[in-house]
C-alpha cells in the first residue's frame, strides 16, 4: 500500500503571527495616514478598497504587495523606502534640498515642532480607546471654537 503525501501549502500558517516586517510596513502605513489626517475608510477609498483591508494592512494581518506599496507611496506621497525606514519621520533630520531653508520647513510644519511631537505620544501613551477618542473629540470641538468668532479683547 503506497501513501500519498499530502503537499504542504508554501507560506506561513495561521498558527504563526505576522511577519515582523508586514507588521513594521503597516504601521508605517498607519503612521504617515494619521500624519496626513485621513481615515482608514478615506485611504481605503483612494486604494479601492475597503477601510477592513486598509485595517489588516496596518496590523501586518495581510501582506501588501509590490505594486499596492507604490500605489501607497503615491497616495500618501512619500517614497517606497518611507515603509521600511526605522527613523521616526518627525525627528528625522531634514533631507535638504532648494526649495527652502531647513529651519523654514522646520517652522512650516507643524508634525515636526516639539509641542506636537510631545502631544501625539502623551495621545498615544494612553491606555483607554474611549478616553483617547473624548479627547480627540474635544481637540476637534477646541479647534472649531478657535475658527469661529473671538470673544477676547
Amino acid at each position: 500500500m503506497a501513501t500519498t503525501r499530502i503537499p504542504r501549502r508554501r507560506g506561513r500558517r495561521k498558527s504563526d503571527g505576522p511577519n515582523p516586517t508586514d507588521v513594521h510596513v503597516g504601521s508605517r502605513v498607519r503612521l504617515r495616514r494619521n500624519m496626513m489626517g485621513l481615515s482608514q475608510e478615506k485611504l481605503g477609498e483612494a486604494l479601492g478598497l475597503t477601510f477592513q483591508q486598509v485595517q489588516k494592512y496596518e496590523r501586518g494581518a495581510n501582506r501588501i504587495g509590490a505594486s499596492r506599496l507604490h500605489e501607497l507611496s503615491r497616495i500618501m506621497d512619500v517614497p517606497v523606502q518611507f515603509f521600511f525606514d526605522t527613523t521616526d519621520p518627525v525627528r528625522a533630520a531634514p533631507l535638504g534640498g532648494f526649495a527652502e531653508s531647513a529651519q523654514e520647513a522646520f517652522d512650516s510644519d507643524p508634525l515636526r515642532r516639539r509641542d506636537t511631537v510631545e502631544l501625539v505620544e502623551a495621545y498615544f501613551e494612553i491606555g483607554s480607546a474611549t478616553v483617547r477618542r473624548r479627547l480627540f473629540d474635544l481637540a476637534k470641538a477646541l479647534a472649531a471654537d478657535a475658527e469661529g468668532p473671538s470673544d477676547r479683547s
